[in-house]
């Protein structure tokens, strides 16, 4: 089961996340932008949400991973941030290592299992990994 999951986007055996928790609240309200996200990308999702954004590790993190924010009522992808903060190569890869040592700094989080769409996603409601982020995200700009 386990080489299965990893093919199709498994979550690795996570608890359902609650249907009355903040998180699941927080998916709801951004339910059009992550379906579209889950519909045009490959790979596995964790959704880090938050009461108005979410960050979406694409892959699998920490080692391999690509980044979707989805802020504002749009999807933004790792590359369209780094283009829009005009980013050179080594800037963009030091904001990649920086995201990485957040992951890394929540890997004890609590991690949930949940369907967007036809997709199983994993959803860690992290106010350590979603802090981290949005001040990475900030100290670029």
């Amino acid at each position: 089961m386990g080489m299965l999951d990893r093919w199709f986007g498994g979550n690795k055996g996570y608890p359902p996340l609650a249907p009355e928790s903040d998180a699941r609240h927080y998916l709801d309200d951004l339910r059009d932008e992550l379906e579209s996200l889950a519909g045009s990308v490959k790979g596995p999702l964790e959704v880090v949400p938050s009461d108005h954004d979410a960050f979406v590790f694409i892959g699998k993190p920490p080692q391999q991973f690509g980044l979707a924010w989805i802020h504002d009522g749009k999807v933004s992808s790792f590359q369209s941030i780094t283009e829009e903060l005009h980013l050179s190569r080594r800037e963009a890869n030091h904001l990649v290592d920086a995201m990485r040592a957040a992951y890394e700094h929540a890997a004890e989080a609590r991690r949930y299992s949940t369907t967007i769409g036809r997709r199983k996603i994993t959803v860690t409601p992290s106010p350590l990994l979603e802090r981290e982020m949005h001040d990475i995200i900030e100290h670029v700009h």
